[in-house]
Formats: structure tokens, C-alpha cells, sequence
């Protein structure tokens, strides 16, 4: 999942970032509205995590914004605010969560995950539970080892992107080239998908 990261206190935005890498996520950052308004506008997000107060304006009217242009990602607000209205907005919006400051980062990580978790992913026919770890093509359950299930896991997470070939040894019981080209050979075969090996970089499952 890629996440654009809203919040003006420097301390407070690193630590997020931080907690949510060692997570898996991919995060992207910004201290003002300027700055997540150019990040959004050159990359699609799977999830805003925006700030209300910011130096140059607040997540509410950033979101209004967006969503006037046609976006609709999900967004958590992160808020020192306990006025109701701004709160109500933020919803009415479409935003899917709030979280008051002072909170522990790893509340953050369970409401992103209750919010996510049990979402399925598709990718044409095939359609992913990270809840169940059930992989369908066509409603009928493929038949994915474990090793392969979060192989595909974590390329379906960052479709689109490169994953390295350090990121895919984590997935593997004995880590090794010749493990990870059988596995992913095997998840190509089982659900008729097509994986890029990037020379010197890592795997690629590309946006459909």
C-alpha cells in the first residue's frame, strides 16, 4: 500500500513514516499543503493521512480540493481538534477514520489494518482476501502454497512498482535465487498472470 503522510510537526511525521515502513507500507511525506498537493498530483495513493491544522491551510479544505478533482482515496485525518463540526465535515467528505493527538503510532497500524485488512484486492479475474489469505480466479480458490500466497501478497500490495529480490527472500523458508524464481514461476503458472523480472532491481506485477 502507498500512503501520502500530511503533518506538519517534522518529529511527529518521521516517526509515522518510520513506523509505517517497518510495517511494509511505501510512505511519502509532506510538511504543508503545497507540498502534498504537488506529491498528489504526480502519484496515485491508497491512503491519505492527513493533519488538520497545517502552516498554510488545514486536511479538510486540502480534501475538499481533491475530492472536486475526481479523487477519491481513502483518508484518516490526524487531529488535535475536538470540535464536532470540523469532524462531521471531514466525513461528510469521505474520509473512513480520525485519530485525536496525542495517540500511539501503533493505533494508527490497527486502524489502518481494520480499515484494510479484510478488503479484497482484485487483479483482473483474481481476486485476494488479506484477511483469509484466499487467492480466486473467477470465484474458484487457486491453489497457492504459503510461500507463494505472500510472494503474490507483496507484489499485488505494490503492483506497479518494483519489489526487490530482498523484499520477496522475507516470503521464502530457505532464502534462496533459485527458491524464489521456482515460487514465482509457480504463482505465474497457478494464476496465469505475467511477473517482470527487472535486471539488477527486482520483480514487477504490473498495474492492469
Amino acid at each position: 500500500m502507498k500512503i501520502l503522510l500530511l503533518e506538519d510537526d517534522q518529529t511527529l511525521c518521521e516517526t509515522i513514516q518510520h513506523l509505517l515502513i517497518q510495517e511494509g507500507y511505501e510512505v511519502d511525506t509532506a510538511l504543508s499543503m503545497e507540498e502534498a498537493e504537488n506529491l498528489s498530483y504526480h502519484n496515485t495513493y491508497d491512503l491519505y493521512l492527513f493533519d488538520i491544522n497545517l502552516p498554510d491551510g488545514d486536511g479538510i479544505t486540502f480534501l475538499d480540493a481533491l475530492r472536486s478533482a475526481e479523487d477519491n482515496t481513502p483518508t484518516i485525518f490526524i487531529t488535535a481538534l475536538t470540535d464536532i463540526g470540523s469532524i462531521a465535515k471531514s466525513f461528510e467528505l469521505g474520509a473512513i477514520d480520525y485519530i485525536k493527538k496525542p495517540f500511539d503510532p501503533t493505533e494508527l497500524l490497527i486502524r489502518i489494518d481494520a480499515k484494510f485488512s479484510q478488503k479484497s484486492m482484485t487483479y483482473g479475474p483474481i481476486s485476494y482476501d488479506p484477511h483469509s489469505r484466499i487467492t480466486r480466479i473467477d470465484g474458484s480458490i487457486a491453489d497457492l502454497s504459503n510461500v507463494q500466497t505472500k510472494i503474490f501478497e507483496k507484489l499485488l500490495m505494490q503492483k506497479g512498482n518494483i519489489v526487490t529480490k530482498e523484499m520477496l527472500y522475507e516470503c521464502l523458508e530457505h532464502p534462496s535465487d533459485t527458491a524464489l524464481r521456482v515460487a514465482l514461476t509457480k504463482i505465474k503458472q497457478k494464476l496465469g498472470i505475467e511477473i517482470k523480472n527487472i535486471r539488477g532491481r527486482g520483480y514487477l506485477l504490473e498495474k492492469l
